[in-house]
């Protein structure tokens, strides 16, 4: 039969039809997740880490023929994006996200950009699960869409004290905080802790000193601290910024006990610092840990991680990975990737990964959050402690 206009127009109507019920049908195949971390400026090393922890979940979920939910196959999109550490780019990086109808948000990384994000996540009725933000502020909110599974600083700075205090016989103690939410979060909670329970070891706060998240010459608040003659100092802060303080420790000749949270405990601190720091000088603690039981799974993701990106975890990767499985798995049991129809399951879900079991209080706070205390010897970490 010879073409028409009419027969053109009709076949180029179906195809069009047909190709738009086909990006539907791939559409409706695909599950968006964000991720979002500081992949960008000083503390890129650990924003990258975290999101190679939720691309290694991806993958993972990929290579077995993609997500069942409710009889059907779903492909797992990841949208990783960069807030450079900078809360006015997170809340840039949000928008997109929202605006790209993601179905959950694993991140941000630090505090200062989770919680400015978090309201954005809230309004839309977007789920959101920080692998690494501490600060109490981020679920103080009461947003039902926030979580966390991790320890918070209200767990991990009393903790640090504690220890400090008992385990390491700490008596004139400096503080240092960068002035960031996670900083000054985690600082405030470890002086709290000093003042109200020190004098019963003798301990005290002898010197409390500032700088930023940038800084790199500490020589003037380190004089003041050195005169102080503190036997410990704990800085709160990430590893970018105690690597050179540790190296101007010790060219003003007082390599004392450098103590701090989950920002300046990475595989990287011994490469930044170099001869700046001793071995057993520095004693940090991650938000998180397994106990005996569950170290091979811990173990056999890291060697897994390894084989795929051929460097060492840093800190975080691990509860990424254990954040996305832990959304994916609230959507499969609802049986919808719906936000408004997994968020009640997600709230109530018990998730057995390589961290341990994750489970939420009322403020969306990890239950049961364990802390692992580390020191640093030969240039390697090594775990002292799990503590709570």
């Amino acid at each position: 039969m010879p073409f028409t206009t009419k027969t053109v127009c009709q076949a180029l109507a179906l195809a069009f039809i047909g190709a738009a019920g086909a990006a539907t049908a791939q559409a409706e195949d695909i599950i968006k997740i964000g991720h979002v971390a500081a992949t960008s400026g000083p503390i890129a090393h650990l924003g990258k880490d975290n999101e190679n922890g939720a691309r290694m979940a991806v993958d993972e979920l990929n290579a077995k023929g993609g997500v069942l939910i409710a009889g059907k196959k779903y492909k797992i999109v990841l949208q990783a994006e960069d807030d450079a550490g900078d809360p006015k780019q997170a809340t840039t990086v949000a928008q997109k996200l929202v605006d790209a109808k993601v179905q959950g948000v694993i991140g941000h990384e630090t505090s200062g950009t989770t919680i400015p994000a978090s309201r954005m996540y809230y309004d839309a009725g977007i789920p959101q699960i920080t692998p690494s933000a501490s600060s109490p502020q981020y679920t103080r909110q009461r947003y039902n869409t926030t979580f966390r599974n991790i320890a918070n600083d209200e767990q991990l700075g009393p903790a640090l004290a504690r220890y400090a205090m008992q385990s390491m016989g700490a008596k004139r103690i400096a503080v240092v905080d960068d002035r960031t939410a996670y900083g000054k979060g985690l600082a405030d909670e470890f002086t709290k802790t000093v003042k109200r329970t020190g004098a019963a070891s003798g301990a005290s706060i002898v010197s409390t000193q500032y700088t930023n998240d940038k800084a790199t010459d500490m020589t003037a608040i380190l004089t003041a601290i050195k005169a102080t003659k503190p036997d410990m100092i704990f800085f709160g802060g990430m590893d970018a910024v105690a690597a050179p303080m540790l190296r101007q420790m010790k060219q003003l000749g007082f390599p004392i006990k450098f103590m701090g949270g989950d920002g300046m405990c990475s595989d990287s601190v011994p490469r930044l610092a170099g001869d700046g720091m001793s071995d057993g000088q520095v004693i940090c603690a991650e938000a998180g840990g397994v106990e005996p039981s569950q170290e091979k799974g811990m173990a056999d993701f890291r060697a897994a991680y390894k084989k795929k990106y051929g460097i060492e975890v840093q800190t975080y990767a691990p509860y990424a990975y254990d954040a996305l499985m832990t959304m994916v798995e609230a959507m499969q049991k609802a049986g919808s990737a719906d936000p408004v129809k997994y968020l009640p399951v997600l709230a109530k879900i018990r998730h057995k990964g390589v961290t341990g079991n994750t489970a939420f209080d009322a403020r969306g706070d990890v239950q049961d959050g364990v802390l692992t205390i580390f020191t640093f010897k030969n240039g390697t970490r090594s775990k002292l402690a799990v503590v709570k």
